[in-house]
């Protein structure tokens, strides 16, 4: 289904342009572009991300798990390394303790109009994505090698038909939700 539009870069592009627009505004009507809604999760007084997220992770996950069984889509799943891993949670830590966003946020905030997302968040991503660039080489060499994991799903690693784990992972999600808002969180 998706074979000529791997093979259609234009139509690619079109296609991630309007999923990322419609992720955005899914962002803005969660309230997660709001600087004081992502200030309230990081005081813990307002779990709005919290069940933003867990809702992108249970519709992703399940939705990229269906359209993997139907043949629709091949994963292509990365190796990365415990050193990438803290460089890119210092340098992401660093972004958002500053500024209050991360880049999907900033995104989403700079296009409800928001000076800090632009100015801040425009800014940071480009000059923080230049520093990184201009000192990978030296990284790649020294940290981002280290401790190498091969690429590998939670089904693969526990060698199960990925629903094993989808099922429950969403029950346990949609419970955490539920428990969310019984008690007002």
């Amino acid at each position: 289904m998706f074979k000529d539009l791997h093979e259609d870069k234009g139509r690619q592009r079109i296609l991630g342009f309007v999923l990322g627009l419609g992720f955005g505004v899914c962002l803005y009507a969660g309230g997660v572009t709001e600087y004081d809604v992502i200030l309230g999760q990081l005081l813990l007084t307002d779990f709005t991300v919290v069940k933003v997220m867990l809702t992108a992770v249970v519709v992703g996950m399940v939705g990229v798990y269906a359209m993997k069984s139907r043949g629709m889509v091949e994963l292509h799943p990365k190796p990365g390394s415990v050193g990438s891993t803290v460089v890119g949670g210092i340098i992401f830590g660093m972004g958002f303790a500053v500024l209050g966003y991360c880049p999907g946020t900033v995104a989403g905030a700079v296009g409800r109009g928001a000076l800090d997302a632009l100015a801040g968040g425009v800014t940071g991503i480009l000059v923080g994505a230049g520093i990184f660039a201009a000192a990978y080489p030296a990284l790649d060499e020294t940290v981002l090698s280290k401790g190498v994991f091969r690429s590998m799903t939670i089904p693969d690693a526990l060698r199960v038909n990925p629903w094993y784990v989808i099922i429950p992972v969403t029950v346990l999600i949609i419970c955490l939700l539920a428990g969310m808002e019984y008690f007002g969180l």
